[in-house]
């Protein structure tokens, strides 16, 4: 009988979570709401509830989730939007209460397992996962595995520099390109607040052809192709598979793309290597399925 495992991706308003079998397939689903209450200790019995559920049939727990993971420990040094779990080594908890093995992982690196396992890099040795929503999120695939980098860290794109002022979050590339600044700039175009505009509707402007829109998405993807272009000359991967909410527009990757293309085109000095960019194969279940990979790959 093949073994089943209880995977789960803990994000910011939802925790999602699946049993799922060795070949990523999903036998049952749900999700429950985050709560931040009661600290570590609230975070540590709201996932051993969702164990409990499926107690007997779990082989063990496969976690994605935000912030710098430890993934050798299972210890999140820092836990993103959750602060209250900094150093807390979640795996060992939620072992000691479940009694089953646990892993944790940062959730871009497990978008990327997922992609590098049977998704839009499964051929390559080498590749890039950006995922863009309210930061810029993403993983690193080198050899076919994860890039962890000296302290876990590697692949947190949103702490990339833009320009020269060091002293102010806007210059991140996790504002320049978060969902947030995309509103403001649509909204900025269109005259109106940016509680107004979200993703949906600015694409559904733009792919009816809205002139203010379409230049607001210029300067958008512009922003997106630099760093692709840097990120190209220092890790020269095969791929940039984009992901994300907005990702699934043929718009955005085409004019990403384009924008790329286009650097390569009047850059005064020939490059050795060119990015190409596509879109990340697996939707909402990224995180799940590389959740479960890390488990699967750790395990031996």
């Amino acid at each position: 009988m093949e073994k089943e495992y209880l995977v789960i991706d803990v994000g910011g308003t939802e925790i999602k979570y699946a049993l799922m079998t060795s070949h990523a397939e999903t036998l049952e689903k749900g999700k429950i709401k985050t709560s931040y209450e009661n600290g570590v200790d609230g975070y540590i019995g709201r996932l051993a509830g969702i164990y409990e559920g499926f107690q007997g049939r779990a082989e063990g727990i496969a976690i994605s989730q935000p912030g710098v993971i430890d993934s050798d420990k299972g210890i999140a040094i820092t836990g993103g939007s959750f602060g209250f779990i900094e150093q807390t080594p979640v795996a060992k908890l939620l072992t000691e209460k479940c009694k089953v093995r646990v892993t944790v992982e940062n959730d871009g690196n497990c978008a990327a397992l997922a992609e590098a396992w049977n998704g839009s890099l499964k051929d390559c040795s080498d590749g890039v996962v950006i995922l863009l929503g309210t930061g810029i999120g993403g993983g690193i695939i080198k050899d076919g595995k994860i890039y962890k980098g000296k302290h876990f860290a590697a692949g947190e794109f949103s702490f990339v520099l833009f320009g020269n002022d060091y002293e102010s979050l806007e210059n991140i590339w996790g504002m320049r390109n978060g969902n947030k600044r995309l509103c403001q700039m649509a909204a900025r175009a269109k005259q109106v607040e940016p509680e107004e505009m979200d993703g949906i509707k600015i694409f559904e402007m733009a792919n009816a052809g809205d002139r203010l829109i379409l230049k607001a998405l210029d300067r958008f993807t512009t922003d997106i192709a630099k760093e692709i272009f840097n990120l190209q000359a220092i890790l020269d991967p095969e791929l940039f598979a984009i992901g994300g909410g907005i990702s699934k527009q043929d718009l955005l990757i085409s004019m990403i793309q384009e924008k790329v293309d286009y650097i390569y085109d009047v850059f005064p000095v020939k490059v050795p290597s060119k990015a190409k960019v596509v879109r990340c194969h697996y939707d909402n279940d990224a995180n799940l399925i590389g959740a479960l990979k890390h488990y699967l790959d750790s395990e031996k």
